[in-house]
């Protein structure tokens, strides 16, 4: 079920696995969820013209960001049949292998759930106003393009 508030989806730094667990584990209470799908967004160690990215940082103007991922969210109420949507993004540094973006769909569906999913996260990448700065194993740096 949608909620119209808009809400704060950040989080600073990496998003640990001691969250993720436990925001499913808050689920199981909710015995008309028969499905959960779940995507994790992790900075990769790429290799740009000779340098190894070993982090990003993500900022982002915050209310402008949140009324964006706001309606990408209710759109995706709108469009799928879902009983609830969590959307997680970080803020400030997270080094490769640590996890930057967490959605987590639930319906009483499972083929909803991977529909649902696939949508808001190409959504997010399309339309949030959110910048990564790629800083290299030297201390470089450069903004990121998203692909």
């Amino acid at each position: 079920m949608s909620e119209s508030k808009t809400k704060n989806v950040f989080v600073e730094g990496p998003i640990s696995s001691e969250f993720i667990g436990q925001s499913i584990a808050k689920h199981q209470s909710k015995t008309s969820i028969g499905a959960h799908n779940i995507f994790l967004g992790q900075v990769r160690a790429d290799e740009i013209e000779g340098n190894v990215v070993s982090a990003i940082e993500y900022t982002a103007y915050e209310d402008m960001a949140n009324e964006k991922f706001h309606e990408i969210r209710e759109a995706t109420f709108a469009k799928f049949n879902l009983t609830c949507m969590h959307i997680y993004h970080s803020l400030g540094i997270v080094k490769t292998g640590e996890i930057c973006l967490f959605v987590f769909v639930s319906s009483s569906r499972r083929k909803v759930v991977f529909e649902a999913l696939e949508y808001v996260v190409e959504e997010i990448k399309a339309k949030a106003p959110v910048f990564g700065k790629e800083i290299f194993e030297d201390e470089t740096h450069q903004w990121k393009v998203n692909k």
